[in-house]
């Protein structure tokens, strides 16, 4: 039920904010989402995910209202090349059946159309990254 519930509250907050998600897997210990560059900052996104996801899941009533149902802010890493996206999108789109689950499409993912951030690369060589703080 909680796996539903952070969907449907991913969906809300994707289509009313604006966002892509080119990938997206709900794990039970953890969610992976590949995301397009915004006018919004990774930070405003993640926050603006959780705190949707947050009230959903606590909305089921299956765990206490004080318990935590995300561990920190999120880990961002920024994918400057087309390769680098697709190679997270196809990571990403296998970590459920790596794990043994069912695979999962979901319908506010939409597939990658090539699109890679403005001065990016279009092969991971000599790439950038940059992280966020971790989980």
């Amino acid at each position: 039920r909680e796996v539903g519930a952070i969907a449907d509250s991913f969906a809300n907050v994707i289509r009313e904010s604006g966002y892509t998600c080119y990938a997206a897997a709900i794990m039970p210990e953890h969610v992976h989402l590949v995301m397009r560059k915004h006018r919004d900052s990774a930070e405003t996104i993640t926050k603006h995910l959780q705190d949707a996801s947050r009230a959903a899941v606590l909305e089921l009533r299956t765990r206490p209202i004080t318990h935590p149902v995300w561990g920190g802010p999120g880990w961002r890493v920024f994918l400057e090349s087309r390769a680098d996206l697709e190679r997270t999108i196809r990571y990403v789109e296998e970590n459920p059946t790596k794990a043994r689950l069912p695979r999962q499409v979901w319908a506010f993912v939409r597939r990658y159309d090539g699109w890679v951030p403005s001065g990016a690369t279009v092969s991971a060589r000599n790439r950038k990254r940059r992280t966020g703080p971790c989980q």
